[in-house]
């Protein structure tokens, strides 16, 4: 059997072609038997709609592209299945796209995405300056969201964690605990998650130890860079590993262990992002908690706001506020604390207030 078209379903219903459009589009309102016989109708035949041939009519593919650093980073998969489920719910579909933290590459599927004619594109940009041409010349042929890092003020609606209060929050419960020879374990580079939360330290940190804002290690945002800054400041001896994502959190405790140091009770170490490995570590590492949900929900709402409205008018930066996770590697009281314990996940703090700047 061939494909059914509306005409089918037309005969199938009783009603005409423009009735059966109307009502399978959802564009204006039809009564409710008439949209009833049309629905069973178009069930009954096993109608499908053909989205080429309504975007040839519409000039809307219905289709958005999402192009982020590094599809192997935990996080970022979450994010995606959170994005994926909050667009489909508003009939759109994704079409995803890794760069692998390369900015030329990240150029060029922008540059592809939009040769296949999608209606607009979500960016996690892979570094704030080499990344801002691409994007922006972007920006200004279809509407255009930024999620999780920014390229500079002004070049696009953007949406991503208040990485400053999440830095505080880590500092704030780091000093509570007594914890005074802290250091930094972060990436390189001017992707601003990265900067935004190596400057958030440095701001805070002379508030626990006037030598803490300089105790910096910078590498990249993985495991393996997690071991080795273990092998680069501890012997310092260091009474607290402050690590800019959980990746790296992770592999300094792994490096922790295999030395033979105390967790939490000669170090202590924090992560950020709150990916899954976090809880799943022995002990538990203590984060910063991602609102992962609401940054998806958020980009969706910009989103359908530039497509409503156009490309034009100002544009929007918006930032969510993060929580703290309190575990294991960080707390010496903290049930499962120590070097084998798997602490339940317990939150520490209320979310700070989120803020949202035009």
């Amino acid at each position: 059997m061939g494909d059914v078209t509306l005409r089918d379903v037309a005969r199938v219903s009783g009603c005409s072609v423009a009735t059966v459009s109307r009502v399978l589009a959802g564009t204006r309102p039809v009564g409710a038997e008439t949209a009833r016989r049309v629905r069973e109708a178009a069930d009954a035949l096993g109608y499908r709609p053909n989205h080429a041939a309504r975007a040839l009519r519409s000039r809307s593919t219905g289709t958005v592209g999402l192009v982020l650093p590094q599809i192997t980073n935990p996080f970022y998969p979450t994010l995606v299945r959170e994005l994926t489920h909050v667009l489909h719910a508003d009939g759109r579909a994704v079409l995803l796209a890794d760069c692998d933290d390369d900015p030329v590459a990240e150029a060029e599927y922008i540059s592809d995405l939009l040769s296949r004619q999608v209606d607009a594109l979500l960016v996690i940009p892979a570094d704030e300056e080499r990344s801002r041409e691409a994007v922006a010349a972007a920006a200004a042929r279809v509407p255009l969201v930024l999620m999780d890092r920014g390229c500079g003020p002004g070049i696009a609606d953007s949406v991503a964690v208040d990485n400053t209060a999440g830095m505080a929050l880590v500092l704030d419960h780091l000093a509570a605990a007594g914890r005074r020879r802290v250091c930094f374990l972060g990436a390189a580079g001017t992707a601003s998650a990265a900067a935004e939360r190596r400057a958030a330290y440095a701001a805070g940190a002379g508030a626990l130890d006037p030598g803490a804002p300089d105790r910096v290690a910078l590498g990249d945002f993985s495991v393996e860079w997690g071991r080795a800054a273990v092998d680069e400041v501890w012997p310092a001896r260091p009474d607290a590993l402050v690590c800019a994502n959980d990746l790296i959190a992770v592999g300094a405790l792994q490096r922790l262990q295999q030395l033979g140091a105390d967790v939490p009770g000669e170090v202590a170490v924090t992560g950020f992002d709150d990916i899954p490995m976090a809880a799943l570590s022995a002990p538990g590492i203590t984060t910063v908690r991602q609102p992962v949900a609401e940054l998806a929900a958020e980009a969706a709402r910009l989103l359908g706001r530039r497509l409503s409205d156009g490309t034009g008018g100002s544009r929007r930066a918006i930032r969510l506020a993060p929580e703290l996770v309190l575990r294991g590697s960080s707390a010496r009281d903290a049930p499962g604390s120590g070097r084998f314990g798997v602490p339940p996940a317990a939150r520490s703090a209320e979310p700070v207030s989120a803020s949202t700047l035009t």
